[in-house]
């Protein structure tokens, strides 16, 4: 047991030391995307069933391709949801309302196909007097942070969102014109020493009508969007792809068709923490793939937070209709200040991870998850998204102080 402590020890340092150069690539997709209309769609009737039932149990897809949009799922609630209007509201202000671009929100078809969910499902999630309430599925959820920004979140789907939104913004108040709501950004990192120095490469796909040459757009884009966002982070080696196609007129649903949880990558770290494989948005938070996640989160950004290590995974997995956790795991990936066993054991003891604790702690019987459904659910500066908080950090760097002596 000693000798596995001093090789964990010397495992650290040396990895500490040899640390390396290397890129990271990650992307973002705008609001506009056809994914992401089904994302903000689903999310949508899940806010609009919540403030009337916050008990409300929703799972939503959307899909959405030329002039129609498809809704399917179950829900189980009180409230009643019109979802032809909150369909058409929601096209309405990504920005669809323009025939041009193949879907717009007076004329599109929206066909409806929502039943109640399943009672077996129901009977292990439902909280009784005997029993608390379960997960409402099997599964495993990935938390991540890093300390390598502000947001504690890795730098290139930082800023990949950053420059997304930024397109959005420009778009809608007319900073550019010309622009359709679809668009996707993508940013390499280089990291030295493994902290980010520089931006390796930036891809734009905007979305734009006839109206506006290539070139015009090109321009607009790197001086309004690329330099504002990115600053001088890009060099002259930076390299630069703007509609690499060279045109970019057909979009949005027209141009592909979209799914609700498709974009689970861009919805999380950019690949670069792993994901569980399940989807947020459409599902209330009694879904462990959104509250699970959610609280993964949290505590993997309190950890660093705290100061117990510079990057963290936290992996957590649900039996479907059990509360407790069937495991938790902790990986700082030889960044911890302290031995790893001692941080899961400070996790264990300062965060309660059954779902109907994390809801409660978490306040998520709210309408909040629309906002969500675009430009990332992590990272962001905002009150109500309760697991950006850091309010566990001073008791875990408190509790920590027991080990640095050890370590």
């Amino acid at each position: 047991m000693f000798l596995n402590q001093v090789y964990e020890k010397i495992y650290i340092k040396i990895d500490r030391v040899c640390m390396k150069n290397y890129f990271l690539t990650s992307e973002s997709v705008t609001e506009g995307h056809p994914d992401k209309i089904c994302d903000n769609i689903s999310d949508a009737i899940l806010d609009n069933l919540i403030v009337q039932d916050p008990y409300s149990r929703v799972a939503v897809e959307t899909m959405v391709t030329t002039g129609s949009v498809h809704v399917a799922g179950e829900v189980t609630t009180r409230g009643f949801a019109d979802v032809q209007s909150i369909v058409r509201r929601v096209l309405r202000e990504i920005g669809y309302t323009d025939p041009k671009y193949g879907i717009d929100a007076e004329d599109a078809g929206v066909w409806v196909s929502i039943h109640g969910q399943s009672a077996d499902i129901s009977m292990g999630v439902t909280e009784t007097d005997n029993k608390d309430q379960g997960a409402g599925d099997q599964g495993m959820m990935y938390g991540f942070a890093s300390n390598e920004t502000p947001e504690f979140m890795p730098m290139p789907i930082i800023i990949a969102h950053k420059l997304t939104k930024k397109l959005s913004e420009v778009r809608k108040n007319n900073t550019i014109m010309h622009l359709g709501p679809d668009g996707k950004s993508q940013v390499t990192v280089e990291y030295v020493n493994d902290r980010p120095a520089r931006i390796e490469a930036v891809v734009i796909a905007q979305q734009h009508k006839e109206e506006i040459s290539e070139d015009q757009l090109k321009n607009d884009i790197y001086e309004k969007v690329i330099k504002p966002v990115c600053g001088n982070m890009i060099d002259e080696r930076t390299k630069i792809h703007i509609n690499a196609t060279g045109r970019f007129v057909i979009g949005g649903p027209e141009g592909d068709t979209g799914v609700t949880g498709r974009k689970i990558i861009v919805d999380s770290y950019g690949g670069i923490g792993r994901h569980g494989g399940g989807a947020f948005s459409g599902k209330d938070p009694s879904k462990v793939d959104r509250s699970g996640a959610y609280m993964a989160r949290y505590v993997a950004k309190n950890i660093v937070a705290a100061g117990l290590s510079d990057k963290c995974e936290v992996q957590i997995s649900y039996a479907i209709g059990v509360a407790k956790p069937t495991s938790v795991n902790v990986d700082c990936f030889g960044t911890n200040k302290i031995p790893e066993e001692k941080i899961l054991q400070l996790v264990l003891e300062n965060f309660d991870m059954r779902p109907k604790a994390i809801i409660e702690y978490l306040n998520l019987r709210r309408p909040i998850y629309r906002k969500t459904a675009s430009y990332g659910h992590f990272g962001r500066n905002d009150e109500d998204f309760t697991w950006e908080k850091t309010d566990k950090a001073d008791i875990l760097r408190e509790q920590a102080g027991m080990y640095n002596d050890e370590h």
